[in-house]
């Protein structure tokens, strides 16, 4: 019986290319395999391998970075479910599990990320409750929570913010990290917002290499929203503003930093950057405070946050706009003195 024979009886049209090449001990035994005649095709200089637990890859040489992934998806779906191999049909996890880490961040195309071929290790993110252990390649990561997956090439893949926490956990490479952070954002994956309310969920910013990286991809995408609310001003046809100022009383105290202000109209626009449900002390005793202050002086504060720039450039321009017109019918703005910031 040669390696390239049909399974039977069951065939194996139904599978694509790499699932024919990659099954568990029960999906062998749906096909006509039995668990002692996989183990002697196992052997030593056989024609099959087991690549994990439970798991066979049905040539002989190196794994596929695309097997790897499979075998480590169908080895976390058959843990806990018999010594067999898992339940009938498996392909895959059933309960949310998704691939994670480093992994997950090349299959999201980035280009500083390890290759896949060159991982040690493939990260799954997996519930909490489920009583796995790692083992060979395949390390787990545990969440109460588990966020909704991405399937890229197929693979149920962690969202970029969570796959970046996941592998930044394990990760000491200062540059890598960095890399890793700032790309996440000058590349469109995601908001920095994003980036730092996972980090901060996963507790890493009391790292100080993560911390250096996170104000390193905070600029990035501080700079990114700065560019995207040009393209909003110049785009849609707006009146131009003073840019990044600060506003001052006459002889007063300061009010606060916006980035753009059209004077004669008292519109000022600010770029909200805060990860979400983050600092909000801060923004009640703070950025809150001067912006309820700019108001009762008569000046409109129009509040845009990157991702908004991001996917509705159009939306935002139409609110600033009336903000603009509605000048008109407002009783005039108290007098404040702006400044560069």
């Amino acid at each position: 019986m040669s390696h390239n024979t049909p399974l039977s009886p069951r065939p194996l049209h139904h599978l694509s290319d790499v699932q024919r090449r990659v099954l568990t001990t029960r999906q062998l035994r749906e096909h006509g395999v039995t668990a002692s005649v996989a183990a002697e095709r196992c052997r030593a200089g056989g024609p099959w391998q087991q690549i994990l637990p439970g798991v066979h890859l049905l040539h002989p040489g190196p794994p596929t970075s695309e097997e790897r992934l499979l075998a480590a998806l169908l080895y976390t779906a058959s843990r806990g479910q018999g010594a067999d191999g898992g339940a009938p049909g498996d392909r895959g996890p059933r309960d949310g599990a998704m691939i994670t880490g480093l992994a997950a961040l090349a299959l999201h195309h980035f280009s500083s990320a390890p290759p896949l071929a060159s991982l040690d290790h493939v990260d799954v993110l997996v519930p909490r409750a489920r009583r796995l252990r790692a083992t060979g390649f395949v390390r787990f990561v545990r969440a109460t929570t588990l966020p909704g997956a991405q399937y890229l090439a197929g693979v149920p893949t962690a969202p970029v913010a969570r796959a970046l926490a996941d592998a930044v956990a394990r990760l000491t490479d200062a540059a890598l990290v960095r890399g890793l952070l700032t790309e996440s954002v000058r590349h469109g994956h995601c908001e920095a917002a994003a980036v730092v309310a996972e980090l901060s969920a996963a507790r890493l910013l009391s790292r100080p290499h993560v911390v250096d990286a996170v104000d390193a991809l905070l600029a990035e995408g501080r700079s990114i929203a700065e560019g995207r609310l040009y393209d909003l001003v110049r785009g849609h046809h707006l009146p131009e503003p003073l840019w990044n100022v600060e506003l001052r009383l006459p002889g007063g105290p300061a009010l606060g930093g916006v980035d753009a202000y059209w004077r004669e109209q008292a519109v000022a626009v600010e770029i909200d950057a805060r990860a979400p449900r983050q600092d909000q002390d801060a923004w009640h005793g703070g950025s809150g405070r001067s912006r309820e202050h700019l108001e009762r002086l008569g000046i409109t504060v129009v509040r845009v946050t990157p991702r908004k720039l991001r996917e509705s450039l159009e939306e935002q321009a139409a609110v600033v706009r009336t903000a603009l017109i509605a000048a008109a019918d407002r009783a005039p703005a108290s007098y404040v003195v702006v400044l560069p910031r």
